[in-house]
């Protein structure tokens, strides 16, 4: 337990370590994954689709986006598997290369133009690595932080690896927004690779980092104890099933929500409303420099009123907000465009702030890597995966006012899964009795 206290200097400067290493190898991470969802949203459609109108163009481009969230689960599969059996570090350093070399290779990739319908299969080729890439890392990178995390601090401290998504989304959009500021034909000729290629360096600066810190404590002794599962998902799903279907619920609208908000709306906006793509991008980019700050308020927040309260506010509020978020961006107004994305974004903050601590409270040491991100990675196929391609079909065909409602059933799914759950913040993380293990098996949550 003092290991995992952090009551001396030498501790409290290994959690401040690893807090790092999880947030740059997370923003990195995430930063190559939207990288290509900007791309996506606004390029992708002429380079690998070309002849086909642009709505449909858009959808197939956005299919090929899904691609690496089916791929997520897999990830998540094999690295919690491994995770939970050898440690968390070697996934955490595995991840990140196999996500910077499949980056990297879309950056020199041939379009269409080039090769034909080889440059979309090689595409999906690409993405399904960068999917299963990033299946792995959030688990990894959230128990880290965790596991290494002081009692009564674990929101804080497991709320710093989701700060990394919004941090790879501002380094993407802004480094893609560089480029797309070159005359529009040599951004369509070279412009749009150059984000994908830098991401090697990132990359090699991630690696440095990452290479440097140690196994996290609470699985240093399960592994001492002999307590580490030989079939980590064969276990999670037997005694746990209940628990990973609450994850997938409680992730589902911040999952499903984060795209609508942020790869949907630059299509909307710029397809639909007519607004610049150069605005969209700027209003993206406020919304996620904010929500970097709440994502650590509210996760320092539900250490000291739960997961739970702070999880629901955050769910209710993005719900009650869906249709103010479209008739706001609807104005066409810069300014207003950003508020709007900036008060939903920041509201999927009040999600993503106690997320990290939440879903790792809810698994056992030994299955908690694959359980985890087995929930996790399993929502993010039909919440993230499929929220750009759903709300364009429903653009297409109903209007803005049924992609609003399909964010308001996505709340609902959320609000019923954490109500359900039971609240988790004053667990003990480092091991488990029997008696608390038989409740885990028969309730799926364990209570705090």
């Amino acid at each position: 337990m003092e290991a995992l206290g952090g009551e001396h200097t030498g501790e409290r400067t290994s959690v401040r370590q690893v807090v790092t290493a999880s947030l740059v190898g997370t923003t990195i991470e995430w930063y190559d994954f939207f990288i290509y969802g900007t791309a996506a949203a606004l390029i992708f459609n002429q380079l690998f689709f070309p002849g086909s109108e642009p709505l449909a163009g858009t959808l197939l481009a956005f299919g090929t986006y899904a691609v690496g969230f089916a791929a997520r689960p897999l990830g998540g599969i094999f690295c919690g598997h491994f995770g939970d059996k050898i440690g968390r570090k070697s996934m955490l350093v595995m991840t990140l290369i196999v996500m910077g070399l499949a980056t990297f290779a879309i950056g020199l990739l041939p379009t269409y133009a080039s090769i034909g319908v080889w440059a979309p299969l090689l595409l999906v080729a690409l993405r399904f690595l960068q999917g299963f890439a990033v299946g792995g890392e959030w688990g990894g990178a959230t128990l880290m932080a965790v596991e290494y995390a002081p009692p009564g601090r674990r929101g804080f401290y497991g709320a710093w690896p989701g700060m990394g998504i919004p941090a790879g989304l501002v380094l993407a959009t802004a480094v893609f927004s560089i480029f797309q500021m070159l005359p529009e034909e040599q951004f369509l000729a070279w412009g749009w690779r150059a984000p994908f290629l830098i991401s090697i360096v990132l990359v090699a600066v991630g690696l440095f980092i990452r290479l440097k810190i140690f196994e996290t404590p609470a699985f240093e002794q399960a592994r001492e104890s002999g307590e580490v599962s030989n079939l980590p998902i064969v276990d999670v799903l037997q005694n746990y099933w209940r628990s990973i279907l609450i994850t997938m619920g409680a992730f589902f609208l911040l999952n499903g929500g984060f795209y609508i908000a942020i790869t949907f709306m630059l299509t909307y906006g710029t397809q639909t409303v007519g607004v610049e793509s150069s605005t969209m991008l700027t209003g993206v980019l406020i919304a996620a420099c904010v929500q970097i700050v709440a994502i650590g308020f509210f996760g320092a927040l539900s250490d000291r009123v739960g997961r739970r309260p702070v999880y629901l506010g955050g769910a209710i509020f993005l719900g009650l907000f869906s249709f103010p978020l479209f008739w706001m961006v609807n104005t066409g107004n810069a300014v207003v465009i950003w508020l709007a994305l900036t008060i939903a974004v920041a509201s999927l903050g009040a999600m993503y702030g106690p997320m990290g601590a939440f879903f790792s409270e809810l698994f056992d040491t030994r299955v908690r890597y694959s359980g985890a991100s087995l929930g996790y990675q399993l929502a993010s196929v039909f919440a993230g995966g499929l929220a750009p391609f759903i709300g364009v079909a429903l653009l297409s065909r109903y209007g803005y006012t049924a992609v609003a409602l399909y964010m308001i059933g996505m709340a609902i799914v959320t609000i019923v899964a954490v109500y359900l759950a039971t609240e988790t913040y004053r667990r003990d993380l480092s091991g488990v009795d029997r008696d608390e293990e038989q409740q885990v098996a028969g309730d799926g949550v364990v209570s705090g």
